[in-house]
């Protein structure tokens, strides 16, 4: 059992590194098509390469499980893109602590007994790591930023519901094209035209570092460790941020974040400990 958690939680870490990285490498393309054309190119080819590769069959799935899978392409779609607006109007540190309330609610919801101290524990971090009190904060981007919460956590459910009922990553390749028609109807016709053949390239490159590959990742974390398990972990994500950005952009963090490091690692070491499920037999 504690097996099964530790590789839950190695699949989960692995993710939010991939997540970073990508975001790092996705900067560059803000001046060129924005924030929010970066997620839609992201997305539209993360939706076509699944697509093309895995080519799942909707008739080999049972109505509710496609349905399923296709409420986990809105909210996947929803919450790269609302946090995309919301990073627009407010500090990373402050939309992401407030986007954290998604899995942090996941957490403590479904987290029983003496696990519920972890995600309090996490919850003591991000606000470390964050500093939320700094500065004025836009009204409309906390909105986003509450609204890509709440799709957060409906991600988590959805994920593991779909991870417990499909093998392999069938579930994927229907919720990620699904989010990529969701984004091409927001964002689609504003950003096409200013599309060149290098954006596309290096568009391609991202899907697979992001979303591919962490949303893979994550749906393989999500079989074997509880919901309260993954959403703590998640707390690990501002952390694993700070240090992206120690080493890659030369970011030293304050004794405030680094405190906040040493409790969000002390949470997902608790959360590892003590989230494993139990085997669940797929039924599509």
């Amino acid at each position: 059992m504690l097996s099964s958690t530790r590789t839950g939680a190695a699949f989960a870490v692995a993710a939010m590194l991939c997540v970073q990285l990508g975001l790092a490498v996705s900067v560059g393309l803000f001046g060129r098509i924005g924030p929010e054309g970066a997620a839609w190119l992201r997305l539209a080819w993360a939706g076509v390469l699944l697509l093309v590769v895995v080519r799942p069959r909707p008739s080999s799935f049972r109505p509710a499980t496609f349905a399923a899978c296709c409420a986990l392409g809105v909210v996947t779609a929803g919450m790269t893109m609302l946090f995309m607006e919301a990073v627009a109007r407010l500090p990373l540190g402050t939309a992401s602590a407030l986007e954290f309330l998604g899995p942090l609610t996941v957490a403590v919801t479904r987290g029983r007994g003496g696990k519920r101290l972890w995600p309090v524990l996490a919850a003591l971090g991000v606000v470390l790591l964050t500093e939320p009190w700094r500065g004025g904060a836009d009204l409309l981007g906390v909105g986003y930023a509450l609204a890509s919460a709440v799709c957060w956590a409906g991600y988590i459910l959805l994920t593991q519901r779909v991870g417990d009922e499909v093998a392999g990553v069938r579930g994927l390749a229907v919720s990620m094209p699904v989010a990529g028609i969701v984004a091409t109807l927001a964002y689609g016709p504003a950003v096409a035209g200013h599309l060149t053949w290098e954006l596309l390239l290096i568009g391609l490159g991202l899907a697979v570092l992001l979303p591919v590959v962490p949303f893979s990742l994550e749906m393989l974390a999500l079989r074997r460790l509880t919901t309260s398990a993954f959403g703590t972990l998640m707390s690990l994500e501002p952390a694993i941020a700070l240090t992206i950005g120690f080493v890659v952009l030369h970011q030293v963090p304050n004794l405030g974040a680094a405190a906040g490091v040493l409790f969000v690692v002390a949470a997902g070491i608790g959360a590892e400990r003590t989230g494993a499920r139990e085997p669940v037999e797929q039924v599509a």
